[in-house]
């Protein structure tokens, strides 16, 4: 049998394995090394700051109006004594102008902006126009934010002036269907892993666009937001990240969101997250292969490795479908002990990342018993979002306006509407 054949098919079962090792060893390095002295800052009470920045929040909308009323009512709520709102409405087709218009004139630090349907970056760029803050907070127009989120986010700005980012900490709201279940896990379990390893291996490949701030000046620097990129906060990271800013993670700044909770719905959202990721490597690859930004070198092979996994592993399914016979079995390290080790890292990657998340979320345990699925229904919706992303990638128009479109907002949310 070809020993490339061989060394292709053992690549595709041990790399995963290999990876989530590498995010294991760096978020236990992160909640030791940062995120323990943060713990016990927090359980001596409320956090003070030596000073409070101006903050502005800008609130992005389309099609927010079973949402957006809920969403400012916890944006009031927050703690941070120094803070206003912009929301932005992005040509709503349904009463988010109204309701917005509604609340901007009950609440005097509330301001609108009504704007044709251009998509979230435009609405962003037009939005930083009206605010007054030295730091912005992005949060969608859906989610819910706990109370003390911006303060947390703006202690990084007010630490360390090289920040130009700090990205806060989603978790699944929509919890009602097996898909919206395993997304609870994944999202402590992966996401919140590799935000942590990320941040100890030098540079971060997105920041979570449904809750993240950004220090004014670093916005300025790049000129904003780019509106051709499907997802712009993964474009945003990158650029800011390439013009010398840092980006850290916060898991205090909790923000509670609503995911899709269907096959369907996920697919969807998961080919929109590759083929941003996509896009992104296609226009800034080449030239984060220079020597001023080998920060990147590890973030940019980890992401090359994980494309090649996804088409390794369709290749392998194809020969396997179309030439079933012929295959020397015993050559395969995963008849041997292979499948047995990715099992016991899968193990360990969940309960490492219940020990470190339970601090924020207590009842995380439960989301073990759907955690077994990921590998079957994610690591598979993964290579299929991969294989179709990138084609549509490489031959989208560049400078097209990047629009978007109302999510599937999970089975629960719909029932409650």
């Amino acid at each position: 049998m070809n020993e490339t054949l061989i060394w292709l098919f053992n690549f595709t079962w041990m790399y995963p394995g290999f990876m989530a090792l590498f995010w294991i060893c760096g978020a236990i390095y992160y909640y030791f090394h940062w995120e323990r002295k943060d713990l016990q800052l927090a359980e001596q009470g409320p956090l003070v700051l030596s000073f409070y920045p101006k903050v502005t929040l800008l609130v992005p909308c389309y099609n927010e109006g079973a949402n957006v009323d809920e969403t400012i009512g916890h944006l009031l709520n927050q703690k941070y004594p120094n803070l206003d709102i912009v929301a932005i409405n992005d040509g709503s087709k349904d009463d988010t102008g109204d309701r917005l218009d509604v609340l901007a004139a009950k609440h005097s630090h509330i301001r609108v902006l009504h704007q044709p349907n251009q998509g979230k970056a435009m609405a962003l760029n037009n939005g930083i126009k009206l605010a007054n803050g030295e730091i912005l907070v992005c949060i969608d127009g859906d989610a819910i934010l706990a109370e003390d989120a911006v303060g947390w986010m703006v202690k990084h700005f007010i630490e360390n002036k090289s920040v130009g980012a700090v990205t806060g900490n989603p978790r699944v709201r929509t919890r009602s269907t097996v898909v919206g279940k395993i997304q609870t896990g994944e999202f402590s379990s992966i996401i919140g892993l590799i935000k942590r390893a990320q941040r100890i291996y030098g540079t971060v490949f997105t920041v979570s666009g449904v809750v993240v701030a950004f220090r004014r000046e670093a916005i300025d620097q790049i000129d904003g937001w780019n509106t051709d990129m499907v997802t712009e906060d993964i474009d945003i990271s990158w650029r800011l990240q390439m013009a010398g800013w840092h980006i850290h993670y916060q898991p205090f700044s909790l923000c509670w969101v609503l995911m899709p909770e269907t096959i369907r719905g996920l697919y969807k959202q998961r080919l929109r997250w590759a083929q941003g990721g996509a896009e992104v490597f296609l226009r800034y690859g080449f030239r984060l292969l220079l020597w001023r930004h080998r920060r990147f070198w590890p973030l940019m092979l980890e992401y090359v490795c994980s494309i090649f996994w996804c088409y390794t592993i369709l290749l392998m399914a194809l020969l396997l479908l179309f030439f079933p016979s012929g295959w020397d079995w015993q050559r395969f390290v995963l008849y041997s002990w292979t499948g047995m080790l990715l099992t016991g890292i899968c193990f360990l990657q969940f309960s490492v990342s219940y020990f470190i998340d339970s601090h924020y979320e207590k009842r995380m345990g439960y989301t073990f018993l759907y955690c077994i699925w990921y590998p079957l229904i994610y690591w598979l919706m993964n290579v299929l979002t991969v294989v179709v992303a990138v084609p549509k990638a490489v031959i989208r128009k560049r400078g097209k306006l990047a629009v978007w479109e109302s999510p599937d907002r999970g089975e629960e949310f719909r029932d409650e509407k």
